[in-house]
């Protein structure tokens, strides 16, 4: 069975920065994307804010262009998200997901973490 773990997530002032990492275990496609998503809390839509592909072609939600950067080390199974000049906006609970591409909607993943919690004050 695909295990996500979470980890990085922490308090922060704002300007701050965090990494985020995401170890996978036992995944069961021979290619496969990992994505980012992030979901504030009293919102049930979880929005994806970066993902990369088994090629390593990533993709960005506007809002976190310049200031995030995703990355995967595939020899040690491990999702990384560099996160600089932080947000109390990006204040959210932050999950790992996985799936053939890189979708833009959650549903269409099919793996995910339990989450990491990331908040910035002001």
């Amino acid at each position: 069975q695909v295990e996500l773990v979470e980890s990085g997530g922490d308090s922060v002032q704002a300007g701050g920065s965090l990494r985020l990492s995401c170890t996978v275990s036992r995944h069961t496609y021979d290619r496969y994307s990992l994505a980012w998503f992030r979901q504030v809390p009293g919102k049930e839509e979880r929005e994806r804010i970066a993902c990369v592909e088994s090629d390593g072609k990533t993709e960005y939600r506007d809002s976190v262009k310049g200031r995030f950067t995703v990355s995967r080390d595939n020899a040690k199974n491990t999702l990384f998200l560099e996160m600089n000049s932080l947000k109390p906006e990006d204040t959210a609970m932050y999950y790992c997901a996985s799936d053939a591409l890189c979708w833009i909607l959650s549903n269409k993943y099919n793996f995910w973490g339990q989450g990491t919690q990331v908040t910035v004050s002001s």
